[in-house]
């Protein structure tokens, strides 16, 4: 597989995000998950996403499993600053924290967990709007000249938010979500981080696998799919975002693609500063979406898929996961 550069971290053009092998997306299957895990890297899909949170902390330990005696084969990319705060009426309430203690905390855990002395990418997970972003970044650059980080990130933070982070410490990369149906980051954030020099990396990019005709109803999906509640799925706003997935699906057969190749494609042929993350649990899926790198769209295909593709109706999160994105 190619490589691409995320400011001066070399990474392979497509990633693989981990999140759904622990949490979020239904059962779980360790066996499958590291099998998967170690198809990508057979493949040399070797950019590796997973946060603390995920979980908690199993997708990190999950990672760190799968990667025993493989550590150098990978770049490992993680995030952290979305603390469990459990009260006697939320047992599962979070809390964004990125204050320094919170920032040393946080790496010693996920380094144990993941079995390694270093991650090669450390992201801020949400932006604590408690906490100014200069101590943040300044806390996590200090990490970086321990060794315990190479490179620092962020994650849906705003182009302000951005500009400060960098001004303390360089920020290699920036992660959100972006896909052919959330195109909010190409207004201000690409184009800062294009300023910057900052790579992009896209989370979501088969619009949580809606893009790819995976399923058409949350009632396809299990019991404990977060899915099933996102605004996107539910109602008349379901309804319109069939038609997207209709049209991504029509495309796709004119080009001798899948749906979801089609989606990733797309995303790949943004820009070479911009490596999606697909997301899966199975090798299956896994080898389908890699297949997205071959899939060749000229000038005239992007072109066309903008005009004709309709803007995804819903929001991305309900409202308390929306208060936390664009910090």
């Amino acid at each position: 597989m190619k490589q691409r550069n995320l400011g001066d971290l070399a990474v392979s053009e497509l990633g693989l995000g981990c999140m759904g092998m622990s949490a979020f997306y239904g059962t779980a299957d360790e066996g499958e998950a590291i099998a998967t895990i170690h198809r990508a890297i057979e493949l040399g899909c070797t950019f590796l996403d997973s946060a603390e949170m995920y979980g908690p902390f199993t997708n990190e330990e999950l990672l760190g499993k799968a990667l025993a005696g493989r550590r150098d084969e990978v770049t490992i990319a993680t995030k952290f600053g979305i603390r469990f705060a459990p009260t006697e009426d939320n047992p599962t309430n979070r809390v964004l924290d990125g204050s320094p203690e919170n920032v040393r905390r946080s790496i010693e855990g996920s380094l144990r967990r993941l079995g390694t002395d270093h991650v090669d990418l450390y992201y801020l997970h949400r932006v604590d709007p408690n906490t100014p972003i200069e101590e943040t970044v300044g806390a996590m650059g200090d990490l970086v000249s321990e060794g315990k980080v190479r490179h620092l990130g962020l994650s849906e933070a705003a182009p302000e938010t951005i500009r400060r982070a960098h001004a303390v410490h360089p920020i290699t990369a920036l992660q959100t979500e972006y896909s052919l149906w959330t195109r909010d980051p190409e207004a201000e954030i690409l184009p800062t981080c294009r300023e910057l020099g900052i790579g992009f990396v896209a989370y979501s990019p088969l619009g949580r696998g809606f893009l790819s005709g995976r399923f058409r109803s949350p009632d396809e999906l299990e019991a404990g799919d977060f899915r099933r509640h996102g605004p996107r799925f539910q109602g008349s706003a379901l309804e319109a975002n069939l038609a997207l997935a209709a049209k991504v699906e029509e495309l796709a057969g004119e080009k001798g693609c899948t749906p979801g190749q089609l989606a990733l494609g797309w995303v790949l042929a943004q820009g070479s500063d911009l490596v999606p993350i697909p997301g899966t649990k199975r090798r299956t899926y896994l080898e389908e979406n890699l297949s997205a790198a071959s899939v060749v769209l000229s000038s005239d295909d992007v072109a066309r898929i903008d005009a004709e593709l309709p803007s995804a109706v819903g929001d991305r999160y309900d409202s308390t996961g929306m208060a936390t994105v664009d910090g």
